[in-house]
């Protein structure tokens, strides 16, 4: 009997059996009802039978071994990818389900072959490349709705964290308020100021990421900005969370020009809280900027280790911490991420490199486009 009538004839028997198997992935499984545990099993043993009918030249085989062939984001697979995410299975709970009905329809359809033939090996062949496209479709619909998920939680998180920095900001500034209290009251003021910065930094980068992989992308609105100002700005603000690192800044030309001001001061303050984080004690963090041609250029200058080669070409992706020996990871690993994307939507570049004479550099690029 050809694989795919067996499969078309026997399918309630099939999916009795996926059922019992899939009744087996605790703990999402366990109250789950018979029908959303089958889900979209009938389906996609319907579409395996319809591939091992269809026609099928050397190329598309080729392409389909591959995973060049179509990708259905609405195919019933895909579907069930983002329904067991949803519903709380975990990746390899999902794939064993594909696994355990690879065995189980060739189990029960092998009785059914008398002889061996060159037909029997092709349907065996186009089975197995049809489960394994399924399990393409579900694993990276799967993927695509963890990645979602998660996002749209930091997202969430780093809104709902801003009420209670708000108010641990406030308390700081109240307890250093002159003759408030006792000089120890105005140390414990000064630690909630700096920790509410802290954690205030964090939690934006948070929200940016979110952003960013939510589709929307960071948004910019450009008016007359004086760069020179926003590097003050910005060392002002690190200097609240870190009094005991010493900054430089060093400016020569027109910085004038048609940038986001918050933005780009946003992404200052992230490159020099990196630049305090890994930088040797006995020298400065330095901001040097300058007017070149029709662009500003802004570097950020830090001496202390240098990072390897691998690293520097990571160094921008999101959640990457570089690591150091004896010195725990103090941030999130977002802050280059955030300061890549801010520079990217100015039409800027920005780069680093690290070397034993000159520390590490990273320098920011930046068109001086008219006024928007």
């Amino acid at each position: 009997m050809k694989l795919s009538s067996f499969i078309t004839k026997h399918i309630e028997t099939i999916l009795t059996e996926w059922d019992a198997f899939a009744r087996t992935l605790g703990p999402a499984a366990t109250d789950m009802t018979d029908l959303a545990l089958r889900d979209h099993a009938k389906q996609i043993l319907q579409a395996a039978a319809e591939d091992i009918e269809s026609a099928q030249n050397a190329d598309q085989q080729s392409k389909k071994s591959k995973g060049w062939e179509h990708d259905e984001r609405d195919s019933a697979a895909s579907e069930h990818g983002r329904i067991r995410q949803e519903d709380g299975f975990t990746m390899i709970q999902m794939v064993a389900e594909y696994r355990a009905l690879r065995a189980t329809v060739l189990r029960l359809w092998l009785p059914h072959v008398k002889h061996v033939t060159d037909e029997t090996t092709t349907d065996m062949l186009r089975f197995n490349e049809a489960i394994d496209q399924a399990v393409a479709e579900s694993t990276a619909r799967y993927t695509e709705q963890a990645a979602r998920t998660r996002d749209t939680f930091l997202a969430i998180l780093g809104h709902d964290l801003r009420t209670p920095l708000t108010a641990m900001a406030m308390a700081g500034e109240y307890l250093t308020v002159p003759n408030v209290g006792t000089p120890k009251t105005s140390e414990v003021g000064e630690q909630v100021k700096r920790s509410a910065a802290s954690m205030s930094s964090m939690v934006n980068d948070l929200l940016e990421y979110a952003r960013t992989q939510l589709g929307s992308g960071i948004p910019i609105a450009c008016d007359e900005t004086d760069v020179q100002n926003v590097c003050q700005s910005a060392i002002d603000e690190v200097e609240l969370a870190h009094p005991d690192c010493q900054f430089e800044l060093d400016t020569t030309g027109n910085l004038s020009g048609s940038f986001d001001s918050a933005r780009l001061r946003q992404a200052l303050i992230n490159l020099l809280s990196n630049a305090v984080q890994y930088r040797s004690k006995e020298h400065p963090v330095r901001i040097l900027a300058s007017e070149e041609k029709n662009a500003i250029i802004i570097q950020v200058q830090n001496q202390g280790p240098v990072i390897p080669p691998d690293s520097l070409e990571a160094i921008f992706n999101p959640l990457v911490q570089l690591a150091e020996e004896g010195r725990p990871p103090t941030s999130l690993g977002l802050g280059l991420f955030i300061a890549r994307e801010i520079t990217q939507a100015h039409d800027g570049t920005i780069t680093a490199e690290s070397n034993e004479g000159s520390g590490t550099i990273f320098t920011i690029r930046l068109p001086k486009a008219p006024v928007q």
